[in-house]
């Protein structure tokens, strides 16, 4: 487990020097997370075999936060914490709502632990730090521009996502700091705003506040006890004010039922979308998993009607929970 997080050149990175928190010792909390998956996993099209990124310790039984899309379906997890112990891990729980995903260290990490801020501890223009495993060369400052909405192409929506710039450029899991020393969520994304000179990267941050409601759920259960949301394995983006169908997950709902790649989305039990967030929402509101979802899709000038068959989503992936 060589690999290593680039450095942020100095200018970027944090100072302790203004900080009402001793940074050090925060940024101790963050390791780097090794995840890999089998050649036939589920996911391993889409997210690879091999994925690195980092985690945040958030109990002292070893516990470690990270964002999902890193461990699911993994069969090795490792952790390295800052002063280079490598230690194994297993992949706990994953949360396909939130994008939280869960390591539980197999022996000691014997690392501080990030308290928890709340969705309403950060607002724009709040200083940030975006931690990457590695301490202070791997860390980023940085603040809130904005607390929005959120919408992902894979049946992704948050409400009230946390977007912070600059961009950290080794993002996944990277623990987003406040300017108490408190963890205020786990990164997930770059994402582009603009076009051009006026463009700007911007990091997408899942808030700390969705965890707690759910947090003994994951441990005790490996997900939310909960019925989970119906999904149909499709890839979507808007293109103008149309919705256009840009990907379909092998042999998912969607392609089951005859959905095709660059089918037009018209509506969704018998409602227009106005957004890419209002298609998941209006997908979500028609019940639990299994349930039928009636779409229109328009396809070379034609309004077809098609009815798909939900499904939760874990169940294509290949368990490998422990409890």
């Amino acid at each position: 487990m060589a690999e290593r997080v680039p450095t942020i050149p100095f200018e970027l990175q944090p100072k302790q020097r203004g900080l009402a928190f001793d940074l050090d010792r925060a940024l101790a909390s963050v390791v780097s997370v090794k995840a890999i998956a089998p050649d036939d996993a589920f996911t391993a099209r889409s997210l690879g075999t091999e994925r690195l990124g980092h985690g945040v310790v958030i109990r002292q039984s070893g516990l470690v936060l990270t964002v999902g899309y890193l461990i699911i379906e993994a069969q090795e997890v490792w952790l390295r914490t800052i002063d280079g112990r490598v230690i194994a891990g297993h992949a706990l729980a994953y949360d396909q709502e939130t994008g939280f995903g869960l390591v539980q260290a197999m022996s000691s990490l014997d690392l501080p632990v990030l308290p928890f801020a709340t969705d309403r501890d950060v607002t724009p223009g709040d200083p940030l730090v975006i931690a990457g495993s590695g301490g202070r060369e791997a860390t980023l400052a940085a603040h809130c521009v904005a607390r929005q909405p959120f919408a992902g192409y894979w049946e992704y929506w948050l409400a009230n996502a946390i977007m912070s710039a600059p961009a950290h450029p080794f993002w996944g899991g990277a623990a987003a700091i406040d300017e108490d020393g408190r963890l205020a969520g786990i990164a997930s994304l770059q994402v582009e705003t603009g076009d051009g000179k006026n463009g700007q990267s911007l990091n997408m941050i899942i808030p700390i506040g969705l965890l707690p409601p759910i947090l003994d759920d994951l441990v005790k259960f490996g997900r939310p006890n909960k019925p989970p949301r119906p999904w149909l394995g499709i890839y979507a983006t808007e293109i103008g004010e149309r919705i256009v169908i840009a990907g379909l997950a092998d042999d998912g709902p969607a392609e089951q039922a005859g959905v095709e790649i660059g089918d037009l989305l018209v509506a969704v039990a018998g409602e227009k979308p106005s957004s890419l967030g209002e298609l998941w929402r209006r997908v979500w509101v028609q019940g639990t998993a299994g349930v039928e979802i009636p779409l229109l899709i328009e396809r070379q000038d034609r309004i077809l009607e098609v009815r798909i068959k939900s499904a939760d989503r874990l169940l294509f992936t290949r368990a490998r929970i422990i409890h």
